[in-house]
């Protein structure tokens, strides 16, 4: 299920997290956290602009932390840079999530959840209006082919349609290109990937501005009802360490929370100051008005639906009990699926 370059990585950060497990643990007083693009990520970008880790960290009596936070596109490059030790959070997919829990034996898990918009898998191809009509030459763009969380969907849909066994059917329709990429893909006639498993906002974009583009399916209706899409997670071994920044980030994203849901617009500008997206505010609120769109939800949602077909399929070895399992204690009180 993984390519050469991501098992190595996985391999390499199991042993140093293996070796950590005995190492001393020293609190940081810097921390590194990616971002990625897209508006499903707000909470990120509010939380960094407000200073929010930073904020709840002096209030639980650790002064002069910094967070440094870098852009990273996709979820293979974020457990990459986690697991090499070159950022100390990240917040990204279900799919990668589980992966790195069940690699690492339990050495990364989830802090807390902060998103749970609608994914949609967008066409400008007129002859497809179904799953069922992609042929083997129709390409669909997704930010990491076979474990990214539209990957993992197309995954789940195939086994619906076409029988448990057929789960891969469109694994070789994937191609992995960050979500700006492939909206810029899709509005280039001449490009091969005519398909892009989208995220808000790309998927508004589309929809407005490439010609003939059209709705296919959705993550909803694949999974049944919502499902996380983004999920602050690292290692254990930095949790053990830095217990406090741990609660601090849990603090800092419910303050995120309600920020965008009392001061939407204000939350919008920080979107664009941090992202540099050209659409208007008043475009971008349109768009959290839609249904499903301002679920900035801190329990996860339908991330053991993932595991269960993670681990039928074989990618999981070990099938958690619940999604506890795969979260820290800092996130047991809420009330999760």
């Amino acid at each position: 299920m993984l390519d050469r370059r991501q098992t190595l990585a996985l391999l390499a950060g199991s042993a140093a997290l293996g070796w950590s497990r005995h190492a001393f643990a020293q609190q940081k007083s810097q921390i590194v956290v990616s971002r990625q693009f897209g508006i499903l990520y707000l909470p990120t970008h509010v939380i960094e602009k407000q200073g929010l880790i930073e904020k709840h960290a002096a209030k639980l009596g650790l002064s002069g932390i910094t967070t440094n936070w870098v852009t990273l596109s996709g979820g293979g490059a974020q457990t990459d840079a986690l697991l090499s030790g070159n950022v100390d959070l990240v917040n990204t997919g279900t799919g990668n999530l589980l992966l790195l829990w069940d690699r690492t034996r339990g050495g990364v898990k989830g802090i807390v959840a902060s998103s749970a918009q609608p994914l949609v898998l967008i066409t400008r191809n007129p002859k497809i209006k179904e799953l069922k009509d992609y042929g083997p030459d129709d390409k669909i763009a997704v930010p990491t082919v076979k474990i990214s969380t539209q990957a993992i969907l197309l995954q789940m849909a195939a086994g619906k349609m076409y029988g448990a066994d057929q789960w891969s059917k469109f694994d070789p329709n994937t191609v992995q290109l960050s979500h700006p990429d492939a909206a810029a893909a899709l509005a280039n006639p001449n490009h091969e990937v005519t398909s892009h498993f989208s995220a808000p906002p790309y998927q508004t974009y589309e929809l407005k501005n490439v010609p003939g583009a059209h709705a296919v399916v959705d993550s909803t209706s694949i999974i049944g009802g919502p499902l996380t899409q983004g999920q602050f997670f690292t290692t254990t071994k930095f949790a053990d360490a830095n217990p406090k920044l741990v609660q601090a980030i849990r603090g800092a994203a419910e303050e995120a929370r309600a920020f965008i849901q009392s001061n939407t617009k204000d939350a919008i500008t920080i979107y664009k100051e941090v992202t540099g997206d050209k659409a208007s505010i008043d475009d971008l609120a349109d768009l959290l008005a839609q249904p499903g769109m301002m679920a900035w939800d801190l329990p996860p949602q339908g991330t053991m639906k993932f595991a269960q077909h993670l681990h039928k399929v074989g990618t999981l070895k070990t099938l958690p009990a619940s999604w506890k399992d795969y979260y820290l204690p800092a996130a047991h009180d809420l009330v999760g699926s």
